[in-house]
């Protein structure tokens, strides 16, 4: 068991032992945040390129850790029953994502449990003793919302050091992707859990399904987006296996030197807009050889001479182009032949990855590693040894060697 889900059990057992001791307090409260937080998580979509997969029930996970006064009269339900009542409706509506044996739900569940616990513990006993009390107006809202990014900085840690520790992709890069996911829906999760927490403050509970509203327009506007963006991705994919269905390339190449490079592009730190990019252009860079008369003996560019090679990059760079694919695609499609000194990083990797597999793919049972050592052993015009020693880690890590030619 990891440290981060150690302490979000003994987190989850505490709660839960003292809200069963002590009974639960403001039971139509719980009930109704629980209902929505329960809703929220049975809409989860785990995968889904969405930063927070559970928008609205961290919205009302938040919200409840939030929560000093229903319809104007104290509220007294504390942090313990806040974990409690957060944890049994995330663990109900994680059942079904469980049982169709989908990934990731127990990192979901350690993160629900430790920044609502977060949140909690930072407003809720000061919020009993008097300390916010005297805060009204602008000032307690923005106090709400203080506390909010505090506690979506505290998420963003501690998602990106559950993806680290499942993937050991640099921890930096990680972070950064995110911290810049809060800007996204992470800011309309953190202002939804801030209005419904003062909408039901002043005008009870029925506030939470209006409040809910507009989070549900921007969650389902989020995942029309990232459905546009699969089909697209998908577009590309079909496009990339043009080059495999006519026989000028090798079955599987495509897709393996993109698996590798978005890893590659992820052990040296690359945004997801920048992954993006590469693994688009590395599923397109042999498209230039569809233009070709006498096609590439096994599609295997690597070894030629510079200026095929450079021919062969600058048609793919066009075939891209009139396929209306993304204009930094086309370019790294096009300057994967050039010196490695006046290459964008991505081409690099794409250059040095597309080498790879097609050296070790030729090289029988021991061909990963001669092609390795090959490219180590190559000039520093023809692959940069950042790239090289990258790759290198990412295969040692993950296991990524394509599979020896049969």
């Amino acid at each position: 068991m990891t440290p981060l889900r150690a302490a979000a059990l003994l987190v989850a057992v505490l709660c839960l032992a003292v809200t069963l001791w002590t009974g639960l307090e403001e039971r139509g409260a719980a009930l109704a945040f629980g209902v929505l937080i329960l809703a929220g998580e049975l809409t989860r979509r785990p995968g889904s390129e969405l930063r927070e997969s559970a928008p609205l029930g961290a919205a009302g996970a938040l919200s409840y850790a939030l929560l000093g006064e229903v319809a104007g009269h104290h509220s007294r339900h504390g942090t313990c029953q806040v974990v409690a009542v957060v944890l049994a409706a995330a663990l109900l509506g994680g059942v079904p994502h469980i049982a169709r044996g989908r990934s990731g739900t127990l990192d979901h569940l350690t993160r629900r449990v430790l920044t609502v616990a977060f949140a909690a513990v930072c407003f809720q006993p000061l919020y009993d003793e008097g300390a916010f009390r005297s805060l009204s107006g602008p000032a307690y809202a923005l106090l709400l919302v203080a506390l909010l990014v505090l506690t979506s900085l505290c998420g963003a840690v501690l998602a990106a050091a559950s993806a680290h520790r499942r993937t050991r992709w640099p921890f930096g890069p990680l972070l950064r992707e995110e911290l810049r996911g809060l800007l996204g829906i992470g800011s309309a999760v953190c202002a939804t859990g801030a209005v419904m927490a003062l909408g039901v403050a002043v005008a009870g509970l029925w506030a939470l399904p209006v409040f809910c509203v507009p989070l549900l327009l921007t969650q389902l506007s989020l995942r029309r987006y990232a459905a546009v963006r699969a089909v697209y991705r998908q577009t590309i994919a079909s496009l990339a296996r043009a080059t495999e269905v006519a026989g000028y390339t090798p079955h599987g190449h495509a897709r393996r030197v993109a698996a590798l490079c978005r890893a590659v592009g992820r052990d040296m730190g690359l945004a997801e807009p920048e992954l993006t990019v590469l693994e688009h252009a590395a599923l397109m860079h042999d498209i230039g050889q569809l233009s070709l008369v006498d096609p590439v003996p096994a599609g295997a560019t690597a070894d030629l001479p510079a200026d095929r090679r450079r021919r062969i990059a600058l048609l793919g760079g066009a075939v891209v182009r009139q396929a209306g694919v993304d204009r930094e695609v086309a370019v790294v499609v096009e300057r994967q032949a050039d010196p490695c000194a006046e290459q964008p990083r991505a081409a690099r990797i794409v250059r040095a990855v597309n080498a790879y597999d097609e050296k070790a793919r030729a090289g029988g049972p021991h061909g990963p590693l001669r092609a390795l050592e090959e490219l180590r052993l190559a000039t520093a015009d023809a692959y940069a040894a950042e790239v090289v020693e990258s790759l290198a880690r990412v295969l040692a890590r993950d296991g990524l060697t394509p599979p020896a030619a049969g």
